[in-house]
């Protein structure tokens, strides 16, 4: 399975989680959801690296690689992309993501020596289109742009490419290492940035756990495995092995038309014809990406 491949396996795992984040973050918080997954995450992809390959020797500087990726990306990084969320709605704080692929492919030009060939960059642009198209049905249905919201989502996308970067430069300097132990210490970069974050904001995490249902936390289990585990082990093992990190993270905006059409599923609701439209210009673009 080639790094295309994997992304957008990881992709569609992702959306199918984010159904069961987006329920329990209502119901609780984003924080708190996010603070679970990522130490549920933590522990599953341990148990899998014992029983498999078990831990491989690493430096203490390639150690600190994957755990500021951690830290940026999947802890504060996810913090401002709800908050855009929030502000803004997810369509249009995807669009600003979809231009994610140019800040990795310039990131990629600086510090990996990689550039994109035409058709790749071809297919990048119609992802972009699909996150467009949800954009603009967003904004007939709020008729706004909001600045702090725009902001929040700069931030966030920023912080995610850095991350990304950082990520395939660890990998890069530790070739043995395996995507589920490069997994392992970003999500404890990650359990650390909220760690720090519950100091100033108490967002209940052991109370809501315990006061949950046997039925609540397997939900909440299952959406971690699929949202985070599955998702982040297509992902990084894509991240490690890409000729391009910028063709991976333009396969990885289009999460939010997977999210949509399972979103169909979920509310038993038929999709829109901006969905459908979107649908098209997605496959177009994989089409160019992965043949």
């Amino acid at each position: 399975m080639n790094a295309s491949l994997m992304a957008l396996m990881a992709c569609m795992s992702f959306a199918l989680g984010s159904q069961f984040f987006t329920h329990y973050s209502r119901r609780f918080s984003p924080l708190w959801m996010n603070a679970t997954k990522a130490v549920v995450a933590s522990m599953f992809f341990g148990a899998i690296v014992f029983v498999t390959s078990g831990f491989h020797s690493i430096e203490i500087d390639n150690f600190w690689l994957f755990f500021i990726s951690g830290f940026i990306g999947l802890g504060i990084g996810d913090i401002f992309l709800l908050k855009s969320f929030k502000e803004i709605g997810p369509g249009r704080t995807m669009l600003l993501f979809g231009f994610n692929p140019v800040i990795v492919g310039i990131l990629s030009y600086l510090f990996l020596n990689q550039t994109l060939d035409q058709s790749k960059l071809i297919g990048i642009i119609f992802f972009i289109v699909c996150i467009i198209i949800f954009s603009v049905e967003n904004f007939k249905i709020n008729k706004s742009w909001g600045i702090a919201g725009l902001s929040f989502a700069f931030i966030g996308m920023a912080m995610d490419a850095t991350g990304i970067l950082i990520t395939r430069l660890a990998f890069d300097q530790n070739a043995q290492l395996t995507s589920f132990e490069g997994n392992f210490y970003r999500c404890i970069g990650a359990i650390i940035s909220y760690m720090i974050i519950r100091v100033f904001v108490n967002f209940h995490f052991i109370k809501h756990f315990k006061e949950s249902t046997n039925r609540t936390r397997a939900y909440i289990f299952i959406g971690a495995i699929l949202g985070t585990v599955i998702s982040l082990s297509f992902y990084l093992k894509a991240i490690q092995i890409a000729d391009n990190l910028a063709t991976v993270t333009a396969i990885s905006i289009t999460s939010v038309l997977f999210s949509g059409l399972f979103e169909c599923i979920w509310t038993k609701k038929m999709p829109s014809k901006y969905l459908l439209t979107a649908l098209v210009f997605f496959l177009i673009g994989m089409k160019f990406v992965l043949f």
